[in-house]
C-alpha cells in the first residue's frame, strides 16, 4: 500500500541544512537512513531540487558530530522524527561513490567522492511525515521491493535490498 504526503508550509522545527553554516565546505562523509516498519514498508523523500528523485534520509556529517548523531539530525531535519524513540541501527556497511558534479560545488575543491554510512531506522507502523519543504517535496510509505525500484541512488537501492536479511537478524 503506497501512502504519501506533500509538503506544506510550516515553521521550522530545528535549523534547516539552509541554516546552518553553508560558507564551510561539506564534509565528505555522510549517513543514509534506511526508515522502516517491521513489515518493511520504506518511507521514501522526493528531493526538492530535483522533483522525481526519491531517497532514504541523508545528509553529511558536521564538524564534530559521531555518525550516530548526524543520523538523528538528519532524521529530525528531513522527516519531523526523533531517531531516538526508534530502533537504530548501524549496518556497519559502507559505500565509497562519486559525488555527482551537479553537487560538488558544495565540497572542497577537488572533493570527488563521499563516504556513505548505512543506518536503519525500524519504527512501528508508517509515521506521519513532516518534511523540510526547502529539502523535500513530499514523502511516501512503500513495500521494500518497490522502494528499491523507486530510489535513483544505487547505494540507497543495495540498502533497502538488504532489509529482509536484516529484519530477521536478532
Amino acid at each position: 500500500m503506497e501512502r504519501s504526503s506533500r509538503a506544506c508550509a510550516a515553521g521550522s522545527r530545528n535549523a534547516p541544512a539552509e541554516s546552518r553554516n553553508l560558507s564551510a565546505a561539506k564534509i565528505p562523509v555522510s549517513t543514509l537512513v534506511v526508515i522502516h516498519t517491521p513489515a518493511l514498508e520504506v518511507l521514501l523523500l522526493e528531493r526538492a531540487d530535483r522533483p522525481g528523485f526519491w531517497q532514504s534520509v541523508t545528509g553529511s556529517q558536521d564538524a564534530g558530530e559521531t555518525l550516530r548523531q548526524t543520523a538523528i539530525r538528519e532524521v529530525r531535519e528531513e522527516t519531523g522524527l526523533d531517531a531516538a524513540r526508534y530502533e537504530l541501527s548501524d549496518w556497519n556497511l559502507q559505500n565509497i561513490f562519486e559525488i555527482y558534479p551537479v553537487w560538488r560545488h558544495r565540497y572542497a575543491t577537488g572533493v570527488t567522492h563521499n563516504t556513505e554510512h548505512v543506518f536503519g531506522l525500524r519504527v512501528p507502523e508508517p509515521l506521519p511525515i513532516q518534511v523540510e519543504p526547502r529539502e523535500h517535496l513530499g514523502s511516501q510509505w512503500l513495500p521494500w521491493q518497490a522502494a528499491a525500484e523507486r530510489v535513483f541512488s544505487w547505494s540507497n537501492r543495495k540498502a533497502i535490498l538488504m532489509l529482509p536479511d536484516l529484519s530477521t537478524k536478532p
